[in-house]
């Protein structure tokens, strides 16, 4: 049941009457029933990996509470006759014990997740192996990769953490830990919720509220827009370019990897609207995921913008905990030593941000060109990191002003370029074709295209076609440009009187059935396969 669809809509429709209808202490258990029925429509089996994270994190989180809860009895009891020492000594006992019980649940999360979404990528690689040696290749397992894993997963993963260090108490209820973990507008593809934002919400209960149901609406509408109009348009030219290469020139691979931007860009942050209008027609409030990321001066403010859940796990879960870890800290030390303060300082956040993008490139998918985009994103920023001393030399000496306008639109244009490079390895079908297309950008370049006819040709559009994305472009573009400016259009349309607001979404509505792109090959939401 995609999110663009009209039985995904019917279902949202019964989903808030019935919500709205029954009493505030019960409505969570209507938005559990919800989400499992949500899922069940996409496969009943592939729930069961969603049952078995919620199951293992909940148990989890109570064995962790239990441990801490046995030892604060113990020392309150013999306060008086235990040692500083066998005090301190017993502390560290019970720390070593919880993080045991931390790694084990960690483990068999993600194991579940590494079997099912990396055992054939592992096994595709053995068989190169294999066949060097002449040996006989290894079966795929062909498990198939549940929809939202890696999404369920990392929110899992976020909540057992946070009770290991002891942010709040374990959940008691198994069943509010599945809604936290099954909310269904979220559950394809984010954003990735934090338990202490987003379980109260869940579990409080709300009244029926006209204005969060008509922003609510606003927002689903803006990304039904963002998805159909645009995005599914886009998706036509970068399918026709990047599975039929050979047919094409480095100009047309150009035209490409900018429309794969606008497409990737407009399919998730559409499908992102509609899953926060979703859920604030509940009333409840999920984290944002973007903020105008083609705005960004630097590959490391893109991240900053861009899947903004997904950067902020990445940094709180593995970025804080490793730069900040004794073997860095060692690791500084002798950096500083040898190769002065400033590197010393900057090196070990280097590695930090180089280990973070390659797994994130992990998690976008198993295969080769997904290790070498993070890792491009990686390197990149870490570069950029050792050599800012030396940026601010180059500005110095050459006057440049670094707030000036010219110098921003400059980082704004120099990063857009530096993101589509990295494309190259997002959209290509394996990581040699990434290599191929990046290179025959230069050498097989013509601008001939412009000419003869053959962009409107592989693009299959007629001139509304052509006119629609272009105008939707535009009106994306002026809408960020005003984000930036610190604007909430959103809330501003929601204060216009009544009948100019509904005038806007009304346009806005309609817009969609008759300047929407209906494709059988675009039509689903690209991050729903993480």
């Amino acid at each position: 049941m995609s999110f663009s669809s009209v039985g995904f809509f019917a279902f949202l429709l019964v989903g808030i009457i019935v919500y709205y209808v029954l009493p505030k202490n019960i409505q969570w258990v209507w938005l559990l029933i919800l989400s499992y029925l949500y899922y069940f429509t996409f496969s009943v089996k592939a729930s069961l990996f969603m049952v078995f994270a919620t199951v293992t994190i909940y148990a989890g989180g109570i064995w962790l509470e239990s441990i801490q809860k046995k030892a604060d009895a113990y020392l309150a009891v013999n306060k008086a006759v235990i040692t500083k020492d066998e005090k301190k000594a017993y502390k560290e006992k019970i720390k070593k014990n919880k993080r045991w019980v931390l790694l084990l649940i960690i483990l068999l999360d993600f194991g579940m997740l590494a079997i099912v979404k990396y055992t054939d990528f592992a096994i595709e690689n053995i068989n190169v192996l294999l066949g060097k040696f002449g040996a006989e290749p290894l079966s795929l397992m062909n498990l198939g990769l549940p929809l939202g894993i890696s999404f369920f997963t990392f929110q899992s993963v976020s909540y057992i953490i946070d009770v290991y260090q002891g942010k709040y108490e374990c959940e008691k209820n198994i069943f509010k830990m599945g809604l936290f973990v099954s909310f269904f507008p979220q559950l394809l593809q984010g954003p990735i919720g934090r338990y202490d934002r987003l379980g109260k919400q869940l579990y409080e209960g709300h009244s029926f509220n006209l204005k969060q149901v008509e922003l609510g609406l606003q927002r689903i509408g803006w990304g039904l827009f963002k998805k159909l109009v645009i995005a599914d348009r886009a998706a036509v030219l970068v399918l026709n370019v990047f599975t039929n290469y050979e047919m094409y020139n480095g100009f047309h691979y150009i035209l490409a990897v900018l429309m794969y931007s606008v497409d990737l860009y407009m399919d998730f942050s559409g499908g992102i609207d509609i899953v926060i209008g979703a859920a604030q027609m509940f009333g409840i409030t999920m984290d944002e995921n973007f903020r105008q990321p083609y705005f960004s001066k630097s590959i490391g403010e893109f991240w900053r913008r861009w899947h903004i859940t997904l950067g902020t796990w990445m940094k709180d879960y593995i970025f804080y905990p490793m730069s900040l870890s004794k073997k860095m800290n060692r690791f500084g030390k002798w950096a500083k030593k040898h190769m002065g303060n400033t590197i010393g300082r900057t090196l070990p956040i280097c590695f930090a941000n180089i280990v973070i993008f390659f797994i994130v490139g992990i998690w976008h998918g198993a295969a080769w060109k997904f290790i070498a985009y993070g890792l491009y994103n990686g390197f990149i920023i870490a570069i950029s990191n050792l050599l800012e001393p030396v940026y601010k030399k180059l500005l110095n000496k050459f006057h440049i002003n670094a707030a000036s306008k010219g110098w921003t639109v400059w980082q704004i244009i120099r990063t857009f370029i530096l993101v589509n490079i990295g494309w190259f390895f997002d959209d290509a079908a394996n990581l040699k074709e990434s290599f191929v297309l990046m290179k025959n950008v230069f050498v097989n370049f013509s601008i001939k295209p412009l000419f003869d006819g053959s962009v409107r040709a592989m693009m299959e559009f007629s001139s509304m076609d052509m006119l629609a994305i272009a105008v939707g472009i535009a009106a994306l573009f002026i809408v960020g440009v005003i984000n930036e400016k610190g604007i909430d259009i959103r809330k501003s349309l929601a204060k216009k009187p009544l009948i100019l607001r509904w005038a806007v979404y009304l346009m806005l509505v309609m817009s969609i059935p008759v300047l929407g792109y209906v494709s059988a090959e675009t039509g689903g939401f690209l991050y729903a396969q993480f």
